[in-house]
Parts: structure tokens; C-alpha cells; sequence
């Protein structure tokens, strides 16, 4: 679904990703872990297109997207939920979820993509007509990934889906993601925190200093001493 090769990104002549490669098959959930800084949103942003590669390489269904613009990649179906929620305060929580829907057009009607969205995030159902700037931080997370989910989308980036939130609100949101992995798309996700990596998960990676230092089960990423180091530390 999605191959990244060699990723290096620049950021006001600073290099931030150094040589980053990671996979994401059909119906998979990949989390990539690293510490605040280590590169997980750099890389999230340049896969979506709002940041360009130096070198290096992103397929999509092994079609190049390195190129192309954020809403050109999004039209392709990919998803994409960021830290901040980023949900519009003027508007409702059903307007939110609905903007994709116009976004990229799919066999599944406007309708179909609303239902499903709320399928994953029930209790969302209850604040339809809420502003978003009336909403907790758990639940503006849970509409930023609905919102993503009703594009559609073949694959769905999640950077930090459950930071800063309530404990009492993370079971619901990796709740929503084991839906979403039941559907069967493919799901990246960034986490700072090995211990809120799912344990549906597919596949490992760990970022340190924009390098990928471990990839595989993540039962065997403290098998390292110095990866076991920068997980255990994470955050």
C-alpha cells in the first residue's frame, strides 16, 4: 500500500529525516515510535505532501506521490489525522466529519461515509450539532479521525492519536482504531509512547534523530539494548 525509501527532508537547512524507509501493507496497522523530535511528523507531513523530500521516494499502490500536492494525495486516498486535531471550531462536529466527503469522490456515497465515521466514534453521535471549539481534547481527537476516515481513504496516517489525553478517553480511541483496522484499511500511526502502541499492531518501527534504528515485531524491539533505550525512554 505504502513504500517510503530512502526519505531525506530538509527543514531550514537542517536535515531532519536521514534515509528513512518503512512499509504499510493492504489491510495493516505499522505504528512508527520515537521520541519529540525525532522526525515521526516530518515524515507523516512529507507522505501527505505538505512538506517535499530531498531524496528518496513515496509509492502509493506503487504509484509515485513524492511529488504531488496535499489535496492531489488526499484525492488518491489518504487520510490523514494530525497531533493537533485540527477541527474546525466553527463549525459542527457532523460539518467536520462531512468536509472529506467533497474532498474525494468514492463508490460510497456521502451518507455511507457519515455512517461509517460514526460506526468507529458511537458516542459522537450525541454531539452532532456541538461546535468544535465546545469539544474536550479526547473528543476533537475522536472527530479528527472520523473526519479522516470519512474520506474514504485506502490509508490512514495517524500522528500521536492518543497524546495528552485523558486515560479515562484512550480506551475509546483505540477502540475506534481497532474498527478501523477491522474494516480493512491500512493504518500508520506515530507514537512517542511505546506503551501506547497498540497490541493489534502489524509492525514496529523506531525513529531516533530522523534515522530508522529498528523495524519489525514489536515484540522484539527491546531485544536491542540500544533501541530498548530510546523506546523506554520515549516521549
Amino acid at each position: 500500500m505504502l513504500a517510503v525509501r530512502d526519505l531525506s527532508v530538509d527543514i531550514d537547512g537542517s536535515r531532519i529525516l536521514r534515509r528513512v524507509s518503512l512499509e504499510v501493507g493492504a489491510g495493516e496497522l505499522v505504528c512508527l515510535v520515537g521520541r519529540n523530535g525525532a522526525g515521526k511528523s516530518t515524515t507523516f507531513r512529507t507522505i501527505i505532501g505538505a512538506r517535499r523530500a530531498v531524496s528518496g521516494s513515496i509509492a502509493l499502490e506503487g504509484r509515485d506521490i513524492a511529488r504531488l500536492a496535499p489535496f492531489q494525495i488526499a484525492r488518491l486516498g489518504v487520510g490523514f489525522a494530525p497531533e493537533e486535531s485540527e477541527v474546525f471550531g466553527e463549525l459542527t462536529v457532523a460539518e467536520n466529519i462531512l468536509l472529506p466527503t467533497w474532498t474525494r469522490a468514492t463508490q460510497r456515497s456521502a451518507e455511507e461515509r457519515e455512517a461509517l465515521a460514526y460506526s468507529v466514534f458511537p458516542r459522537l453521535e450525541r454531539y452532532r450539532g456541538r461546535g468544535g471549539q465546545q469539544l474536550s481534547g479526547g473528543e476533537r481527537k475522536m472527530v479528527s479521525i472520523a473526519r479522516a476516515l470519512a474520506l474514504d481513504p485506502k490509508l490512514l496516517l495517524l500522528d500521536e492519536p492518543t497524546e495528552g489525553l485523558s486515560p479515562a478517553i484512550v480506551p475509546a480511541i483505540v477502540d475506534g482504531i481497532a474498527s478501523i483496522r477491522q474494516l480493512g484499511r491500512a493504518v500508520l500511526i506515530a507514537e512517542s509512547n511505546l506503551h501506547h502502541v497498540p497490541d493489534f499492531a502489524d509492525r514496529l518501527y523506531v525513529i531516533e534523530r530522523g534515522e530508522i534504528i529498528y523495524a519489525g515485531a514489536p515484540a522484539d524491539v527491546r531485544k536491542d539494548a540500544a533501541v530498548a533505550r530510546v523506546v523506554d525512554g520515549a516521549g
